[in-house]
């Protein structure tokens, strides 16, 4: 290469330099800006390159020590071994673009808690905005569903106070002789009760009124995450 072009170059290196590092510190602004949009959801999360290198974490996923191990170069591993292989596999395809999203249960290193872990390839023009991200992992617990308060029960579907607080007790899992004995009253009059609430909602049986109820209400709305 001739002199005056190497000279030339020289010239803008200490430009592209700064250039590059600009870029770089932008995606990974990016990186962290997605992840704590995740947090703001309540739902903890990462995100990696193709290498498994974390290129930023949100602070729900730091606290859970019980799933989570950060290992050294930001790497980052699950203690439940099975998950921990199926997490590298997910990673992996999720650069060949093999797969699409893979999720799998992870349980807590004591077995107190099961999370399911949702490795979520980033692809196509998500990648223009991360370009330097290849997926990102999102742990959601495993928790029983929570019925809404009675106030909002009786008001989204015009029910009597007794056939709201009916409602949301089954559908927090009481049975009809659980309500029966904590109201002390009949289980016919609870029976009675029971069988106004499908109707009244617009649900064919008892089944969807738990489903519906416990839809409409999650551990973030309660306070919870």
């Amino acid at each position: 290469m001739d002199a005056s072009v190497i000279q030339r170059l020289d010239e803008l290196r200490p430009h592209l330099a700064r250039s590059a590092l600009l870029f770089a510190r932008l995606q990974l602004e990016r990186a962290r800006a997605a992840s704590e949009t995740l947090a703001a959801i309540g739902l903890p999360s990462l995100v990696m390159n193709e290498h498994g290198h974390i290129l930023a974490a949100n602070h729900l996923i730091e606290q859970m020590a019980g799933h989570i191990v950060w290992l050294a170069h930001d790497h980052v591993a699950l203690k439940d071994r099975r998950a921990d292989k199926l997490l590298r596999a997910a990673v992996a395809s999720s650069v060949t673009g093999a797969a699409g999203t893979r999720s799998f249960p992870a349980r807590h290193a004591d077995a107190e808690e099961t999370l399911v872990a949702h490795v979520i390839p980033i692809r196509l023009s998500a990648r223009d905005i991360l370009s330097r991200c290849a997926a990102a992992l999102v742990l959601t617990p495993v928790t029983a569903p929570q019925a809404p308060p009675v106030e909002l029960v009786q008001s989204l579907f015009d029910l009597t106070p007794a056939e709201a607080r009916i409602a949301r007790d089954l559908a927090s899992g009481e049975t009809v002789e659980d309500i029966a004995s904590a109201g002390g009253v009949s289980r016919n009059t609870i029976r009675t009760h029971v069988r106004a609430v499908p109707t009244t909602t617009s649900c064919g049986r008892q089944t969807d009124v738990v489903a519906l109820l416990n839809g409409i209400w999650s551990p973030r709305q309660s306070g919870k995450t």
